[in-house]
């Protein structure tokens, strides 16, 4: 799926990042968490691939059915990016847990 094919799919999408205080981040429109440590989170959205970066990061609350997410710790990087990359690397966490 080329960039202009994802934005038009997703015009109807609502996707919220919420970062207080550099410590806490909620994210919506969540479809997957694909990795986690205490340094790194990789989350599949609805509108790409996220990647939370900082120390001490940990899942506060994961919510696949109200496709929500909480991360605390101290968060220094947020970036999006294409999530088709993640997708042939090995697949989602959750995938490989029941595989």
């Amino acid at each position: 799926m080329t960039i202009d094919e994802r934005k038009s799919t997703n015009l109807g999408v609502i996707q919220n990042l919420v970062l207080e205080n550099r410590e806490k981040l909620s994210v919506s429109g969540v479809i997957d968490v694909l990795s986690f440590d205490d340094q790194v989170v990789m989350i599949e959205t609805e509108l790409g691939l996220l990647t939370v970066k900082g120390e001490n990061i940990r899942i506060n609350k994961l919510s696949i059915d109200t496709s929500e997410v909480i991360v605390e710790g101290s968060i220094s990087y947020l970036s999006y990016s294409d999530s088709d990359n993640a997708n042939t690397k090995g697949g989602s966490l959750i995938s490989k847990i029941f595989k």
